[in-house]
């Protein structure tokens, strides 16, 4: 009777602590964190000293069975453990170039249509040239005559007939002539647009009459024979991320995923958003690729292959640090005891515990919330 007097005893100072706590907090400025934790370890000391007692008058367990705490244990094993930095890239052809003119002219015809194949040195548009054509009509003329003018003076030279430097002069008009129709012709050709590799058009900025000058984009072509994916990672990761770490590229578009590795990384840190590029290079897939679409880059930076984790939820804390609640089989009855944990990299909502956890431990993964240091359980 006197253990059992104890008990209603130690539940009226519960009640009463729990009372003062609420008269603190309705009262003046006091320093509410610290009175809270002081409450908060006498109410565990006491929770302790209840659960002592209650085994002393009923050991086997007998008048506590009514008060079990119904939990869900979960026996602790070894996974794989991956940790991604996540990034937002997007799609680009290995050869992605907006070509441009490279003399300044008048646009007087466009020979190709987005989306179409084109190859390497096909004429896409064309420029002005029509006086350049004439010049070279007049000069291909002179060059004609002048080239007959070196024909009969070598027939003569080379039947000792007139003199060397009639002979050297038709020559040298007609080398220099010749000369100055392959640079006119040079200059015509470069009023020429063309494809400086094979892909498709993928965008026309050019229309019949518009000025064409070199430096502005007139056709864009990709060749998607070869995709990447482009992404600026922070500088905070540049000693994480090297070339070959394994990445999964997300496409929300598609909710699809593709598996891949980094190909490229920068050795240049921009001093704008200071951040550097990472590419990775895709193989061939049914995803219908598309310049500029946004992908999520997912680069695995760490990987722990025989890992224990938990989600992130099922961790408590208390001054002394971080802990789980686990079942232990005490004198034939289940018993939540509490557990330290120390924790290591988290992703997607699970902690990567390094310590705390081993092989087969009994971790209680469904009605912990309440649960309080030495109280009784019983597993479904």
């Amino acid at each position: 009777m006197t253990t059992r007097n104890n008990l209603k005893t130690m539940n009226k100072i519960v009640i009463l602590i729990a009372l003062m706590a609420i008269a603190v907090a309705c009262g003046g400025p006091a320093d509410k964190k610290t009175e809270l934790a002081n409450l908060k370890k006498q109410h565990d000391d006491l929770a302790i000293k209840i659960k002592t007692l209650e085994a002393e008058v009923d050991p086997k367990g007998t008048d506590t069975d009514k008060n079990l705490v119904d939990v869900v244990i979960t026996e602790a094993k070894s996974v794989v453990f991956n940790h991604y930095i996540e990034v937002q890239g997007k799609v680009d052809g290995e050869d992605n170039i907006a070509v441009s003119a490279q003399m300044p002219g008048a646009v007087t015809a466009v020979y190709v249509k987005e989306g179409q194949n084109v190859r390497k040195g096909q004429v896409l548009a064309e420029t002005d040239n029509t006086v350049m054509t004439q010049q070279l009509a007049n000069m291909e003329q002179q060059l004609a005559f002048v080239t007959s003018l070196y024909e009969k003076q070598k027939t003569l030279w080379d039947q000792k007939i007139g003199s060397e430097v009639q002979y050297l002069t038709s020559k040298n008009n007609k080398e220099s002539l010749e000369k100055n129709t392959q640079a006119l012709k040079d200059q015509i050709e470069m009023t020429k647009i063309k494809s400086p590799i094979n892909g498709s058009v993928e965008e026309i900025n050019l229309k019949v009459g518009q000025l064409a000058s070199p430096g502005f984009p007139a056709v864009r072509v990709v060749n998607f024979n070869t995709v990447k994916v482009v992404a600026d990672v922070a500088e905070a990761y540049a000693s994480k991320i090297k070339t070959g770490n394994k990445v999964v590229v997300y496409f929300p578009d598609f909710k699809t995923e593709v598996n891949s590795e980094i190909s490229f990384t920068s050795k240049y840190i921009n001093p704008v958003n200071r951040s550097f590029v990472a590419e990775v290079r895709l193989s061939p897939s049914q995803i219908e690729y598309r310049a500029n679409m946004i992908a999520v880059v997912k680069i695995n930076d760490y990987q722990n292959i025989e890992a224990f984790t938990i989600p992130i939820t099922f961790i408590r804390e208390s001054p002394k640090g971080k802990y789980i609640y686990v079942a232990k089989n005490e004198n034939g009855n289940l018993v939540a005891r509490r557990q330290s944990v120390t924790i290591g990299n988290i992703y997607n909502g699970l902690a990567e515990i390094i310590n705390g956890i081993s092989l087969g431990d009994k971790i209680i993964t469904t009605g912990f919330n309440n649960l309080i240091e030495g109280q009784h359980i019983q597993a479904n």
